[in-house]
């Protein structure tokens, strides 16, 4: 692998990084503190984006900081896997940001200032651990993520905030520093580094035993990711704005905990390792528990956005289960769920946003018709649902047509079940809110009996949403570039 000295990525985790500073001084001044957010946020997915063609042709930018320990350094690297969360997470931030300013204007929500400087720190840990080297760097840049996301969780002040915080806190850190934080440190003790590799790290140094509980500590340690049981601190979490719980459940947060996971499966373990030891079949029965349980929770939830938070906590498992196959089509479609599930989950956290400010509803028993009044917002959801059911033509189809094809080529047919029952869940916990709100009769009157008017959000939060909903239908047609992202990054 040809690798190239830049100092680029380290540049793309500074940049919102040094906003801050100025976002907090102008704080009197909303106007010229989003317009920095806009522009760090854009000078940040220009830097991701020059960096695209060099990984494209196989090669990697890597820069080593300061060395810790032999074979541990605070160091990145750019690769397939690293460049294509990094796309993701980049360019969501723009149109979170964006939607933000709807959403906390639109509300007139009390520290705004506050809210979007965590709001950069959060991307900065983000892309830091996209680009990470190795599993110390990525390690500290978790941990970094976690204590910048708590003050957007307790963003309300009140009691259920701080509740619902010192919730998420117990479970992020708790698991990180109890499991993932001892079995890093065995990791290094046995091998002497802690650099990702696509062939593993252990060599032949680990029984089968050892493995199984040093990939288990890891699987759960890494508890953004949603894994069952350790999973109840996400829909508590939904206490927070909804800018919030879309970046907790699409772009950085989950997402981060299940690129961990994967991180460790294919750069620690090694696909062949995992193979040997017939590992993956204990991680996707894992995974298979979570899927098929957050989509049945998903079902009873009345809320909007609590059952949108089972729903990822079952989606996510999709990513872990994928690369748990140890097939090529499976690892591409588990990987690629990343990519599918940010930008169709997104779309539906920006919908129920729209519909609470324009309305003031949150449960799904309070949206009958109103798709004939918000038709743009519930034309959003309707695609944003496909994503998430995995049907034609959002992007979510072909990450589920390649995780089922990936079920047989590792000829493991139960699983294959487990896929489409969850996907027929999927479809009878979101399509009914569509038909409700398009089909449904509005009963909606004022004091004297006559009609509420009901209309779209203000453009804010409208405009983001259609964008999200476009490029997941867009993903259908064109998912090649991260399709190569893939191949190149996982060597399949």
């Amino acid at each position: 692998m040809v690798t190239m000295i830049s100092i680029k990525p380290l540049l793309a985790v500074l940049v919102p990084l040094l906003v801050i500073p100025v976002l907090v001084s102008s704080s009197s001044k909303p106007n010229v503190r989003e317009s920095w957010i806009f522009v760090s946020g854009t000078i940040m997915l220009i830097l991701v984006l020059s960096m695209l063609p060099v990984v494209l042709q196989g090669k990697q930018l890597v820069l080593t900081l300061f060395e810790i320990a032999p074979g541990a350094a605070l160091a990145f690297k750019v690769d397939g896997l690293g460049m294509l969360f990094a796309l993701v997470a980049s360019s969501l931030y723009i149109v979170t940001s964006i939607y933000s300013i709807g959403y906390m204007r639109g509300l007139n929500e009390h520290g705004q200032t506050r809210f979007v400087s965590f709001f950069a720190l959060a991307i900065s840990a983000t892309i830091g651990a996209a680009f990470s080297a190795n599993l110390l760097t990525l390690y500290l840049f978790y941990e970094i993520l976690s204590l910048a996301t708590y003050p957007l969780v307790a963003h309300h002040q009140d009691e259920t905030s701080k509740i619902s915080g010192r919730r998420y806190l117990t479970f992020i850190l708790g698991t990180s520093i109890g499991l993932v934080l001892p079995a890093m440190i065995y990791c290094y003790h046995v091998t002497g580094t802690l650099e990702f590799s696509t062939a593993g790290i252990f060599s032949g140094q680990l029984s089968k035993p050892q493995a199984t509980v040093l990939l288990l500590m890891f699987v759960f340690g890494f508890a953004k990711a949603g894994i069952m049981p350790f999973h109840s601190w996400l829909p508590a979490a939904m206490v927070a704005p909804t800018p919030v719980s879309a970046l907790l459940h699409a772009v950085a947060v989950v997402k981060v905990g299940v690129f961990s996971i994967v991180r460790v499966m294919t750069g620690i373990f090694g696909v062949d390792l995992l193979a040997d030891f017939n590992l993956g079949v204990v991680v996707m029965s894992i995974a298979s528990v979570t899927i098929l349980l957050g989509s049945c929770i998903a079902l009873s939830q009345d809320e909007l956005k609590r059952r949108l938070a089972y729903s990822t906590i079952s989606q996510l498992s999709y990513i872990i289960f994928g690369v748990a196959l140890l097939s090529p089509q499976g690892l591409l479609g588990g990987v690629i769920h990343i990519v599918m599930h940010a930008f169709g989950k997104i779309t539906l956290f920006f919908c129920a946003g729209a519909i609470y400010v324009a309305t003031g509803k949150k449960y799904i028993s309070q949206m009958s018709g109103l798709g004939k009044k918000m038709p743009f917002t519930f034309t959003a959801f309707f695609i944003g649902a496909l994503g998430v059911i995995g049907l034609p033509p959002a992007g979510g189809f072909y990450s589920k047509w390649n995780l089922i094809l990936g079920t047989l080529e590792a000829q493991q047919t139960i699983f294959m079940v487990v896929l489409l029952v969850s996907s027929f869940l999927n479809a009878f916990y979101f399509l009914p809110i569509v038909y409700k709100a398009f089909f449904g009769k509005s009963e909606e009157e004022d004091e004297d009996g006559a009609p509420v008017k009901i209309q779209e959000a203000n453009l804010c939060l409208v405009i983001p949403l259609l964008i999200s909903a476009i490029i997941s239908i867009v993903l259908f047609f064109y998912p090649t570039v991260f399709i190569n992202l893939i191949k190149v990054g996982l060597n399949i």
